[in-house]
């Protein structure tokens, strides 16, 4: 497949569409660069000449679009599905092996049966069907893109439920991301539950609550 799209666009999707493929999803995730919380995926089926306003990579939208956004996808989708894995499982596959985990759990969730694939920079060799993964594909395909936004949207939710249960590391402010903020609080107080042992810098951080699941507050 050939074709270049300069902002989100169905191009990609019209190029399949023009191979013979009906149901053509895009997946994308985020959390993998997080010291704290899962790797969220979503996968989006989008009906043909489907356009939203303000739509693009996730990171280049502000937080009350994404929610508009958010809303607007779940509407218009004729299929969504999300998928998580969590910081056990990357710690234990690799946050590559974890990334891929969580996407085909999200294509698993679609109540529709893609037909071919689009995703962001990562190819699923475990699944059959066709597909293409596209460099920097969530500003350029426009079911990538709206699966960033529901992706990025569902995992800022998770990480606000994990704040009121480790409030002492305000995980509703920088999602688990190693802002300066969040370094010092993880050399305060130690890794919680849902700290991913296995990235630096939480490997190299005393564990004195380990066992203890950290500061957590009651349920």
């Amino acid at each position: 497949m050939t074709g270049a799209c300069v902002e989100p666009t169905d191009c990609f999707e019209a190029e399949a569409w023009r191979r013979g493929y009906r149901l053509v999803a895009g997946a994308d995730e985020a959390g993998r660069g997080p010291l704290a919380g899962p790797v969220v995926a979503a996968a989006v089926i989008l009906p043909r000449r489907c356009v939203f306003r303000g739509l693009n990579d996730s990171k280049q939208v502000a937080e009350h679009e994404r929610e508009r956004l958010y809303a607007e996808i779940t509407e218009r989708a004729l299929a969504l599905g999300v998928g998580q894995a969590s910081p056990q499982e990357i710690d234990r596959l690799n946050i590559l092996e974890a990334t891929r985990l969580a996407m085909r759990r999200a294509i698993q969730a679609l109540s529709l049966q893609p037909d071919f694939l689009l995703a962001d920079a990562l190819a699923l060799p475990e699944l059959s069907m066709p597909q293409r993964p596209i460099i920097k594909g969530d500003g350029l395909s426009v079911s990538i893109a709206a699966a960033s936004i529901i992706a990025k949207v569902t995992r800022d939710r998770v990480m606000l439920d994990y704040h009121r249960r480790f409030p002492h590391y305000n995980f509703h402010v920088h999602k688990g991301y190693p802002t300066p903020e969040h370094l010092r609080l993880l050399a305060e107080h130690g890794p919680c539950d849902i700290h991913r042992r296995s990235f630096r810098p939480v490997s190299e951080t005393a564990f004195p609550f380990e066992g203890a699941g950290g500061l957590e507050v009651g349920r």
